[in-house]
């Protein structure tokens, strides 16, 4: 699941992003309300955390502009201000949740969960293919003949195949999905975690297996 952090305080930024890594999210920060709206026209995003108070445009501003457009994606506004009028106006503005300033990392992970839920329900939790399931929810690849607990992008690589069965999906589209427009990785690092993927596939006895059309892209196959 891929989300955009907007907090301008760098520091509490980089942790947030730490956070959120080691829970398998993918993340992108950045640091001004305007930001916000670039990031969001150019990329696809499964949820947004808005700090209330940023350079350029605050978040109010930013998440009204939101849902202007007709956007719908869930935001959870974070806040130092702890007043219900301040939390009432930012529901009313079209946030999904609202955390004041401090917090403990397991309730802002738990709001998230709460907030992305009604997209995680609207598809199965489980992906199967084959012999093959993917747990979305516990991350988990299993098989009849084991599992494992897959790492963050290795997860978000297999879950965009299993989505798409039989259909290729191009190097650049990886790359923009799971690791950004501003990512500075090279583009064979698709292919470094396709080789990771092919070997716990292989190590489960799975009957998919994931295919490479030269020039075009990956595909997910049932093994004949």
């Amino acid at each position: 699941m891929r989300l955009l952090l907007a907090e301008d305080e760098k520091a509490l930024s980089k942790a947030l992003v730490a956070i959120l890594e080691r829970n398998n999210y993918s993340v992108d920060p950045v640091y001004d309300g305007q930001a916000v709206l670039e990031y969001l026209e150019c990329d696809n995003y499964d949820g947004v955390i808005l700090d209330v108070m940023m350079p350029k445009m605050d978040g109010i501003s930013v998440l009204k502009e939101i849902r202007s457009k007709g956007n719908l994606i869930p935001v959870l506004m974070l806040t130092a201000r702890s007043e219900v009028d301040d939390k009432v106006l930012g529901l009313d503005a079209g946030a999904n949740d609202y955390l004041t300033k401090p917090f403990h990392s397991r309730e802002l992970l738990a709001r998230i969960r709460a907030m992305t839920r009604a997209q995680t329900a609207q598809t199965n939790s489980q992906l199967k293919m084959g012999n093959v399931t993917l747990d979305r929810a516990t991350f988990e690849l299993s098989t009849p003949s084991g599992s494992f607990r897959l790492a963050n992008k290795e997860f978000q690589m297999l879950e965009l195949l299993m989505s798409n069965p039989k259909n290729l999906i191009a190097s650049e589209r990886f790359m923009e999905k799971i690791w950004g427009y501003d990512s500075e990785a090279e583009i064979n690092v698709v292919w470094v975690y396709i080789s990771y993927l092919r070997k716990k596939l292989a190590a489960l006895h799975a009957n998919i297996q994931i295919k490479a059309t030269r020039n075009a892209g990956y595909s997910l196959e049932e093994v004949q």
